[in-house]
């Protein structure tokens, strides 16, 4: 109710590109101009999607896949006709909805979205926002103030459009209340494993079989290409060392920037709220400030019964539970007519009641915390970084078109690169055309130009790769193994042990369907149960996932009840001896209900894309859509 703290949520991160239309002026820089193809992937209601806007969102949509899986990341996951043409869909319901949002007036004021910016953490420092880091985390992504402004502008308003159809989801009392019944229900349960290693011994691999299988699969023992390669990158943050600052530059750095080191003077409060409705009337508000009065009383003939005061009184609940106590906080990070009396306290004092939009206060200052200026040389390494970080940004555009020149003129070595620009000659382990083990190797690009013919025969650098923003890699084949296929010798017990596997499997399924049905005539002693576990949709109590589903699947009018599922190491026997109905509170049926109707609001917004789509009159080159990447 009462929140004194300024809270902004983090912006939803959406996997689809943004459309940049002109941006506004946000501290008067310069204007997008935006860079195109004449090549169109797509064109529907006037708008184009070029090819080269396709494949920047293809690269940024691996980026985010590699930061997620890692070395276990490949190109191949998303760069295949049927993931492109998804894609491309995504990006055209994306700019048909956007589209429709701006017909329909929806828009992000230029005090909305300075707001949005200056409260994201990463272009703060000490807690307020910071242009220098603003800009500069900008341009180690390659994007321009205005660029990024434009895009986050049309992020808020496809948000506010997205909301508004999905938040419109409705879910009834009466379904909410099965949901919850279901999910709190719970049920005991006793399991078999008939697991098909103890089929094993009983399975004869006829050598024939091996040679067959061996022959109907010799693509699943083909080994690829593979190099293996030395490599040096490129980036902003290599040229720091490049790039010496005079004591005489941090100085006047810290002088022109004194605001920055300065820390606000804090102070400690506790606080009763007293709440007041905005449409309260003046009888309404009169009893509220005498209930403020009368706790106000009470706080100074004892004030060390402040904290439980709050506790029984205070209609703040955010601070109640804490006995009012609100932390420190700098002047900004209040209302301002509560701020204005903590401000006017002495340590111990009261104030009250004073009133805001939230209702009246009784206060309590209990801490106050200076405010100091950081010295020089407290704050001399954080300047040296910052200037030289800067220094190196500007001059990373001369200095990658002056590295990609090097790799290229002495393309016999990257000893010459590395040495002028002080980086580590690094080396990988082996890499193939689909995949490298090294996050800055595995770039579709680089990978193409590795095995190239002049990388692979000549031995010489690749061209200076872009794999990320501001990251520049070459990179040279010290060593290779051409593709072959693993002898029958080699992969024999292999494959004797796969096709034993598979057989024991199936001795393992037989007999768990022939004691599953004992069971079911009533021969209880057919199968030999473990201990029953209660266990709920929710809390498997360390029965199979795969199970799980089974057992709540299973009739409840006549008990016990048998079951089973079949796992990739045998068969599962289940037997559902009880089922125990959990209680629905008012709580958890608002809850279930909640997230019902958000379900509701999400295939509401799927179905109104749907039909955007479907009346949109959309034209796509096919052959660049299946064009692979270079």
């Amino acid at each position: 109710m009462f929140d004194f703290v300024t809270k902004h949520k983090r912006l939803l991160q959406l996997l689809l590109v943004i459309v940049i239309i002109p941006p506004f002026a946000f501290w008067g820089i310069e204007s997008y101009q935006r860079f195109g193809s004449a090549t169109d992937i797509a064109e529907f209601e006037g708008q184009k999607i070029t090819e080269q806007e396709f494949s920047e969102q293809l690269r940024q949509q691996q980026d985010r896949m590699r930061a997620l899986l890692g070395a276990k990341f490949s190109p191949s996951l998303l760069d295949n006709p049927g993931m492109r043409a998804e894609i491309l869909e995504g990006m055209i319901s994306q700019r048909l909805l956007l589209q429709r949002a701006l017909r329909g007036r929806l828009a992000v004021t230029d005090d909305q979205l300075r707001e949005t910016i200056t409260a994201i953490p990463a272009f703060q420092e000490g807690g307020k926002f910071s242009k220098a880091r603003y800009e500069e985390a900008l341009r180690r992504e390659g994007m321009s103030p205005a660029r990024f402004e434009s895009s986050l502008r049309h992020d808020l308003i496809l948000q506010q459009m997205t909301s508004a159809i999905g938040d419109s989801g409705v879910a009834s009392r009466s379904a909410a209340r099965q949901m919850a019944a279901l999910r709190a229900e719970r049920r005991e349960v006793a399991e078999q494993v008939i697991a098909a290693s103890a089929f094993a011994p009983q399975v004869k691999i006829a050598p024939e079989a091996v040679q067959a299988y061996y022959e109907a699969n010799r693509a699943r023992f083909q080994v690829p290409e593979r190099v293996k390669a030395e490599y040096v990158a490129m980036t902003a943050d290599a040229l720091l060392a490049l790039e010496p600052v005079s004591a005489e530059e941090v100085k006047n750095s810290y002088q022109s920037n004194i605001d920055r080191y300065q820390e606000k003077e804090q102070r400690q409060a506790s606080h009763i709220l007293v709440a007041v409705k905005p449409d309260a009337s003046a009888e309404d508000k009169a009893k509220a400030r005498e209930k403020a009065e009368s706790l106000l009383a009470q706080a100074r003939k004892a004030p060390s019964a402040f904290a439980e005061l709050a506790k029984k009184n205070s209609d703040d609940p955010g601070s109640a539970a804490k006995g009012g106590d609100l932390g420190y906080f700098s002047r900004g990070m209040m209302v301002k007519p509560f701020e204005d009396a903590v401000f006017s306290l002495k340590a111990g004092e009261f104030a009250g009641p004073v009133e805001s939009q939230f209702g009246y206060h009784v206060i309590r200052l209990t801490g106050i915390k200076a405010g100091k200026t950081r010295s020089l040389e407290e704050v001399r390494p954080e300047i040296e970084r910052d200037l030289k970080k800067q220094r190196a940004g500007r001059k990373f555009a001369e200095a990658a078109e002056a590295f990609s020149n090097l790799v290229y003129e002495q393309s016999d070595s990257l000893k010459p690169a590395a040495e002028k620009y002080r980086l580590q000659i690094r080396t990988s382990d082996w890499i193939t055309r689909a995949q490298a083990p090294i996050p800055q190797l595995n770039n579709p690009k680089l990978l193409a130009a590795l095995f190239g013919e002049d990388a692979v025969k000549n031995r010489r650098n690749t061209e200076a790769v872009e794999v990320a923003p501001g990251t520049l890699v070459s990179a040279r084949v010290v060593e290779r193994e051409p593709a072959k296929t693993r002898p029958l010798e080699e992969v024999r017990d292999e494959i004797a042990k796969q096709l034993t596997q598979a057989e024991a499997v199936k001795l393992a399924y037989k007999a768990g369907a022939e004691k599953l049905e004992a069971l079911k005539k009533g021969n209880a002693s057919a199968a030999a149960f473990g201990p029953n576990k209660t266990v709920s949709r929710d809390d498997r109590q360390g029965v199979r996932a795969e199970a799980i589903g089974a057992v709540f699947r299973a009739e409840r009018a006549k008990l016990p009840v048998y079951a089973s599922v079949e796992s990739a190491d045998g068969y599962v026997l289940l037997r559902i001896s009880r089922v125990i109905d959990g209680e629905v509170d008012e709580a958890k049926q608002k809850s279930v209900q909640a997230e019902l109707a958000r379900a509701a609001g999400a295939r509401e917004l799927q179905a109104y894309l749907s039909s955007l789509r479907a009346s949109a009159k959309v034209e796509i080159n096919k052959a660049l859509l299946e064009k692979k990447q270079q």
